[in-house]
């Protein structure tokens, strides 16, 4: 088993806390995930998804329980993502509209979030948060 360290960002939400960002890479872009360790499900923005996957019919679900609260959720597959040297193919994640929690990221100085990965890949991989170095520690098979 290896450890796969991935550097994280710490911002504050002003007097609503702070939340850790992940750099993530998909269809080639780097770009910023919120760890969460209270989503049940990793999710990414619907929009950014269909761009990339044109012609993708969003499969509905019932219930995506994240710290975002919002209506609408769907299903997707996304064929490749890279956490720092971790790569996942064809995973299933929930595909939410996060325009809303953007532009509260946007108004306080924060860069965009394409998404927000949850306690099903955090589990999977065993991650472990070191506060004080900010990494996130992801596990896996050689």
């Amino acid at each position: 088993m290896r450890a796969i360290a991935v550097p994280l960002t710490l911002i504050s939400l002003q007097d609503e806390g702070f939340h850790l960002l992940a750099e993530v890479v998909l269809f080639g872009l780097r770009l910023f995930a919120v760890v969460d360790t209270g989503a049940s499900r990793s999710v990414f923005d619907t929009s950014f998804i269909q761009t990339y996957i044109p012609g993708l019919d969003l499969a509905e679900e019932n219930q995506a329980t994240t710290l975002f609260s919002t209506s609408g959720t769907s299903l997707a597959t996304i064929p490749v993502l890279k956490i720092g040297r971790l790569i996942i193919r064809n995973y299933g994640v929930v595909a939410l509209d996060l325009t809303t929690i953007n532009q509260a990221y946007l108004g306080l100085g924060h860069p965009q979030i394409i998404g927000i990965l949850g306690s099903d890949l955090l589990l999977k991989y065993r991650a472990v948060i070191d506060y004080k170095k900010l990494k996130l520690y992801l596990y896996c098979q050689d």
